[in-house]
């Protein structure tokens, strides 16, 4: 019942209750965002979430656009401005999710959305990650964050799918709240991630499904 009724019924009822608090600091920021960078205030992104399905996942904008002289953009770290450190050390860049949340391409806890092009390296047990939402935080998250490897990280995603209750969710946000005060296992600059599609994984997905993957038909998002 939690996983199939109970769970969605929250996470709508508080999305909808955080956003209404916390509408005067995303109007802040926002604003913020707007004058000192002259953009849009979000960072708008295409990820994979429930049943591979793509969705447009909402963040606080934390980088520039700054380009080197052939129009490539520069290194994460050459990007990232002070704000946008603030942000991500503070967690505050991720607020924009409640959105996500609320129109249902999100939960609260779950595995984290990782980026379209990994879809391909992801074995059949891995990709138990995607039978359900993905969420703000989840277990991965709260057992190491952004220093785990990639194998353990999505070992700790099934395991969260085999293990899903009430319980175990409030425990991770409780978690999560810890060390967002803490400031703890927080990676400032992306760029110093392991990634997914490392040689190892190269070679355990035929190269062909790689090619359905990312057929024009499967790129649309919903």
């Amino acid at each position: 019942m939690y996983r199939t009724f109970f769970k969605r019924s929250l996470d709508l009822v508080f999305s909808l209750s955080l956003l209404v608090v916390l509408f005067p600091v995303i109007l802040i920021i926002s604003v913020i965002l707007l004058v000192t960078t002259g953009d849009s205030p979000f960072f708008k992104q295409v990820r994979p979430g429930k049943d591979e399905a793509l969705f447009s996942i909402f963040k606080f904008k934390t980088m520039n656009d700054d380009r080197d002289r052939d129009g490539n953009l520069l290194p994460d770290r050459d990007r990232l401005t002070v704000l946008g450190s603030f942000l991500r050390r503070s967690s505050l860049d991720e607020i924009p999710q409640l959105f996500n949340v609320l129109i249902g391409d999100m939960s609260f806890v779950g595995p984290r959305p990782l980026l379209l092009a990994y879809l391909p390296y992801y074995t059949e047990e891995e990709r138990k990650r995607h039978q359900i939402r993905p969420g703000i935080t989840g277990l991965a998250q709260v057992s190491g964050r952004n220093h785990l490897g990639w194998d353990e990280r999505l070992a700790i995603d099934v395991k969260y799918f085999d293990n899903m209750s009430f319980w175990l969710d409030a425990k991770i946000i409780l978690l999560t709240i810890g060390k967002v005060l803490g400031s703890k296992d927080i990676v400032v600059d992306g760029s110093s991630q392991v990634r997914l599609d490392d040689e190892r994984r190269l070679t355990l997905v035929p190269e062909k499904k790689s090619d359905e993957y990312f057929s024009g038909s499967y790129l649309k998002v919903v």
